[in-house]
């Protein structure tokens, strides 16, 4: 499953903070890559954590690959039974709102009547697609026939059939029911263990909820296979490349395997036992398998062209208004700040913090912000036990480019920590460095990254240029390489440039083809 690419600055309420940076809030909310999910734990300032999403409708990644907790469960339905108003914008607000492309949105329709009539079955559901605004590679279904995909996920697609076979996977949840199965399910597995509680031992109790985990757990994957078998041969029928669905997936391995390589993992993770979703190698095999039954490869639409054509200029990466990210520069035009990490730090915004993490998984940073405690001076806040192993001794005061602002030390098991709280009006913004080796080098670096901290102008505010894709043709002389150069993204612009492309390592383009770029 992919990882979460989930851009927003929100602010945390001073009295959530727990202690911290020394204990963990367990993992974190958006899933933003292995190695900054564990040191972000690190740096946990009495964040709660993902907790558990609520499975509101079926999510292609299994909702934990999402920045946002789903609202609750929704409840039982039938047929085109309709989400109410309320329920759906609650929804949509979850993923950052609705985001509104005509191109691709008539795009995805045509897609979505040929699948619809395709479907198992016809009729049973009103079935409509909404582009959800945020990063993110996703797609979800709820009961009633309401489809959601992520801009993240449009731009990772490279024609029509790898786009509609992520929304025939969706609605073969819906006309399979799966989340009514999985509700039921659901039940069933908290009766029986609420029974084990009451006539035997709490430690048999416990037994028996971590042996229904385990088996719902294995009917989700097999629900998820379901899924795929089914949106393969409903997406041959509406006479599109049935393998669309293995190259999307495939898409997906590689982009968890690149986010892997960019924060210093040396492969992709497994998943874990109880991940809802098989491994992206067995779908992969599998949905190939299925394809294979229908036709040989180059039967079906896939009409690369009109696609790329309907998101050319679609927004990409960062949602400007959250805040973004640029090479090591954080900026927020909404909340009017920046401020510059470290040399050598990759840096990712996330729904609860802007993460850093250092070439060598030896240092991290973290920045969120607070309310400011009425009539607490910062002195006084930093003292006030939202860190462990603080050393009272280290708090000193300073300028940060006309802002109030105190720094200071603390110690937590084998990692030392540099602390900044910045006040800007009634809110607090901490700067924190977790470092395993505090030197005199370290401790320049943490200084001269706080000194990068300023509010920012209104010219600058207004002076943001978004990120976008852009459909360009190769010429003659273009290779993957000269085309990678264009690419704005903070590094690896030739991995990015094949991932966006469906491109193996080593291959060239065809003159006048059209590829993605990502441009301002």
């Amino acid at each position: 499953m992919d990882r979460a690419w989930s851009f927003s600055l929100r602010r945390r309420s001073s009295s959530s903070a727990t202690n911290a940076p020394a204990r963990s809030a367990g993992p974190e909310a958006g899933r933003s890559g292995a190695r900054v999910a564990a040191l972000a734990a690190s740096l946990a300032f009495g964040l709660s954590g993902c907790a558990q999403l609520e499975r509101q409708g079926e999510m292609l990644n299994g909702g934990a690959a999402s920045q946002a907790r789903l609202p609750p469960a929704v409840p039982r339905t039938v047929g085109g039974e309709q989400p109410s108003t309320a329920e759906h914008k609650d929804l949509v607000a979850q993923f950052g709102g609705e985001y509104r492309f005509l191109s691709a949105e008539r795009y995805l329709d045509e897609i979505l009547v040929k699948l619809a009539q395709a479907s198992d079955t016809p009729g049973q559901a009103a079935y409509k697609v909404t582009i959800l605004n945020t990063p993110v590679v996703n797609a979800f279904a709820l009961p009633s026939g309401n489809l959601y995909v992520t801009r993240g996920l449009l731009a990772l697609a490279n024609d029509a059939s790898e786009a509609a076979a992520v929304m025939a996977h969706e609605i073969a949840h819906v006309s399979a029911r799966h989340s009514a199965l999985r509700a039921e399910r659901e039940r069933e597995a908290e009766v029986i263990s609420q029974a084990a509680a009451v006539i035997q031992s709490k430690q048999k109790s416990d037994d028996v909820r971590a042996s229904q985990r385990l088996s719902f757990a294995s009917f989700s994957r097999l629900q998820e296979l379901e899924a795929d078998a089914i949106g393969v041969r409903v997406v041959a029928r509406a006479g599109f490349d049935p393998y669309g669905a293995s190259r999307f997936l495939a898409a997906l391995g590689k982009s968890a395997e690149l986010r892997a390589v960019l924060y210093g993992k040396k492969k992709a993770p497994d998943l874990d036992i109880l991940a809802t979703h098989p491994s992206t190698p067995d779908r992969i095999a599998k949905a190939v398998a299925a394809a294979r039954q229908i036709s040989a490869p180059g039967v079906g639409t896939r009409d690369r062209e009109g696609y790329l054509a309907a998101i050319n200029g679609l927004a990409y990466g960062d949602d400007p208004n959250d805040g973004f990210v640029r090479g090591r520069k954080f900026a927020h035009p909404r909340l009017r700040f920046t401020f510059v990490a470290p040399e050598g730090f990759l840096l990712e915004n996330s729904s609860e913090a802007v993460f850093g993490v250092k070439e060598g998984d030896d240092e991290a940073l973290r920045l969120d912000r607070v309310r400011a405690p009425v009539g607490k001076t910062i002195e006084a806040y930093v003292e006030s036990g939202w860190v462990d192993g603080l050393l009272r001794s280290s708090m000193k005061r300073i300028d940060v480019n006309g802002l109030p602002a105190v720094v200071a030390s603390a110690r937590a098991g084998e990692w030392n920590f540099k602390l900044a709280v910045i006040q800007i009006d009634d809110e607090f913004y901490r700067l924190i460095f977790a470092v395993r080796a505090l030197d005199a080098e370290a401790e320049r670096r943490f200084a001269a990254s706080v000194a990068t901290f300023r509010r920012s102008s209104w010219e600058e505010s207004l002076d943001v240029r978004p990120l976008r894709l852009s459909i360009v043709s190769a010429g003659a002389e273009d290779t993957a390489e000269s085309m990678a150069q264009r690419m704005v993204v903070p590094n690896r612009p030739l991995e990015y440039f094949q991932l966006l492309n469906g491109l193996e390592h080593g291959a060239r383009l065809t003159p006048g083809e059209r590829y993605k770029l990502v441009v301002e």
